[in-house]
């Protein structure tokens, strides 16, 4: 009866999407043009370690996924330091011990405990089950995460770009990557919270990687990626709110359904728009008339008559 905006679970789901959406938005851009996608993936997964273990103690799933997932990170990074293709391997065998123990959690959550919902927020999140004293610490890890992303903004483009060269004007390249890395598992972690650790890569990759589509600059990007973001994920809200009236009726859809499918429906339209305009300067360039050039000299001389 308060309506969509009066609605106290309305309005803090709004407040965690958006702040979700704009560190998503800003860490996902790097973490594409770092081609560290599947790395951020795996973090979605691991991190069910620690929303589930957090279930099994009583605490809040925010403060499971962000240590578990700062852990994970930390020995991906060690385990694969060495050579370039350990990290795959490390990522992988991180990725199967965690998958592993999320199993056993989420079991033990549905039988010990009988919390028979555990699975469901965990894996898919609800949005709309929020409790009000997770926003201020949200905000607080939104905004450590952007500022660590200002701060290492132009030695991580450049060692994104060209690691060799970054070595080579004296940026740490190692240990750029290993903030970056853990400040990935802030933003997945966060993102787990709003639409579930399975789904947390769509909102870290999809709008990035749309933004990417429309623009070749890293800061335009992270702009028009907080942008697309925020209106997937509020879009979604909306959607999901109304989706109570919807068959079967008095059941509803789950938040995260209607923001991963707007995120693909936005990076198909971004591909589209690019491949046409592609086309067309590929047509007009073809279509620009050649320079006539004259024929060569052959050197022959006329004799006088």
């Amino acid at each position: 009866m308060t309506g969509f905006f009066g609605n106290g679970p309305v309005q803090l789901a709004l407040a965690a999407g958006g702040v979700v959406a704009v560190v998503s938005a800003v860490v996902g851009v790097f973490t594409v043009i770092r081609g560290q996608s599947f790395a951020g993936h795996a973090l979605s997964d691991i991190g069910t370690v620690g929303g589930s273990g957090a279930f099994l103690v009583g605490v809040s799933p925010l403060s499971g996924f962000v240590v578990v997932n700062l852990a994970g990170a930390a020995t991906m990074e060690l385990l694969g330091v060495r050579r370039p293709r350990g990290r795959d391997v490390a990522t992988g065998i991180v990725l199967g011990a965690a998958l592993g123990l999320s199993a056993l959690f989420l079991y033990w959550d549905t039988t010990v405990h009988s919390t028979t919902g555990a699975t469901v927020t965990i894996l898919f999140g609800s949005l709309f089950t929020i409790s009000g004293n997770l926003i201020a610490p949200m905000a607080v890890l939104g905004g450590l995460a952007l500022a660590g992303m200002l701060f290492l903004y132009r030695p991580l483009l450049l060692s994104s770009v060209s690691p060799d060269m970054a070595s080579a004007r004296g940026v740490p390249v190692r240990w750029v990557g290993v903030t970056f890395l853990l400040t990935m598992a802030v933003a997945v972690s966060m993102s787990s919270v709003v639409v579930g650790a399975i789904l947390s890569t769509a909102l870290l990759i999809g709008p990035a990687a749309t933004a990417l589509r429309l623009t070749r600059r890293p800061g335009l990007a992270m702009v028009v990626a907080a942008v697309l973001g925020i209106v997937a994920t509020w879009a979604g809200i909306a959607l999901a709110y109304d989706s109570y009236y919807w068959p079967p009726a008095g059941r509803g859809w789950p938040v995260s359904f209607f923001v991963v499918a707007l995120v693909f429906v936005f990076y198909l339209l971004a591909d589209l728009a690019r491949t046409l305009a592609d086309r067309r300067r590929s047509r007009s360039i073809a279509a620009v008339p050649s320079t006539p050039t004259l024929p060569p000299a052959t050197g022959a001389t006329c004799s006088p008559a």
